[in-house]
């Protein structure tokens, strides 16, 4: 069976270096993104006129959605030549939304893919340290807000999407420390390699 992996969390959590080794330690993967998309994003501030912040109304309403909505388009498409499509992407709202993973468990049934989803456990300080070494455009209103953009962040597992009768629905990623790290890494290829 196929299967469609998300790597999700609040941003600065380890998503993308963690994506990539996974993606490195499968086979037959298509690694996807959703930051590539980011280019795009920029123009439409652009064009619009409006201040770049990606936790703006005008991000929210404009851009947000249809970042995700081109990400899994390029991801149902690549399930089309490859076993395994590894989003790295935070859908922070989307995997806490049991109907839009209905919506999306159905979708990839009609096409025999089971979805997996990543959730990168990191501590806030830790977040906050990496926000300011990656010195990313895209951080930058978060850390010139953090009280006030941290409030709106949740941290915890989402355990809606956790069935305890499917070993492989919800893995936990603890990644606040190199020990963590490693130690997650190994028990989340086995679950991904024993159960594909």
């Amino acid at each position: 069976m196929k299967r469609l992996i998300l790597v999700t969390s609040p941003p600065a959590s380890g998503k993308t270096y963690i994506s990539k080794q996974l993606a490195k330690g499968l086979k037959h993967v298509v690694y996807l993104d959703k930051d590539t998309l980011i280019v795009l994003s920029h123009q439409i501030f652009k064009v619009a006129n409006e201040q770049e912040n990606r936790s703006s109304d005008f991000f929210e309403e404009h851009i947000r959605n249809y970042e995700y909505a081109a990400v899994l388009a390029l991801a149902m498409e690549a399930l089309e030549y490859d076993d395994i499509v590894l989003i790295n992407a935070p859908f922070t709202r989307e995997i806490r939304d049991t109907v839009y993973i209905d919506n999306l468990k159905s979708k990839l049934v009609e096409k025999n893919v089971r979805l997996t989803v990543v959730w990168v456990m990191t501590d806030i300080d830790v977040i906050k340290n990496r926000m300011i070494k990656r010195n990313s455009s895209r951080d930058t209103w978060k850390l010139e807000h953090w009280d006030e953009y941290i409030k709106g962040v949740d941290f915890s597992i989402p355990q809606s999407i956790d069935n305890p009768e499917v070993i492989d629905d919800l893995l936990l990623f603890r990644n606040s420390n190199e020990d963590q790290y490693r130690q997650s890494m190994q028990e989340v290829l086995g679950v991904l390699e024993a159960s594909h």
